[in-house]
């Protein structure tokens, strides 16, 4: 993968994506980690997830249609490069024997250190779930 000059590369999991989408208590920073001259990376999971999340609120009533719409339309916009990669199944097997972690963030986390340890030794992790941050750090991402 060749990624232009940037101070830094973050792969962004689906929570740090919809706390910039919709306002939560992580959004600041999510918003401000957004404006960063980085290469920001999104995998087609997290393009899955954030589509869920964001129309189950709307069916639930939590999001109305005009919010909605205004968050598909940021995170279509966004500064996120859409990955169509996967992680490897054996680093999948290893991280799930090291780190408690639900299906979808520990394939979060495979595909990040799938991606540093193959081209991006840069690459940092931006999540606001907390197991998947420790595993993150626990990784040097």
């Amino acid at each position: 993968m060749k990624v232009k000059a940037v101070d830094s590369v973050i792969y962004w999991d689906s929570s740090a994506v919809l706390s910039a989408l919709v306002r939560d208590r992580h959004s600041e920073y999510a918003i401000e980690s957004a404006r960063k001259k980085a290469c920001h990376l999104i995998s087609s999971l997290v393009a899955a997830e954030v589509n869920a999340v964001l129309n189950r609120m709307n069916r639930e009533g939590h999001l109305r249609d005009i919010f909605l719409e205004a968050a598909l339309d940021a995170f279509e916009a966004g500064p996120w490069r859409l990955l169509r990669m996967e992680p490897y199944p054996s680093d999948m097997v290893s991280l799930a024997r090291k780190w408690p972690l639900r299906g979808a963030d520990l394939w979060h986390l495979a595909l990040a250190v799938r991606l540093k340890k193959e081209d991006l030794p840069e690459l940092v992790m931006l999540t606001f779930d907390q197991r998947l941050q420790a595993a993150a750090r626990g990784e040097n991402l």
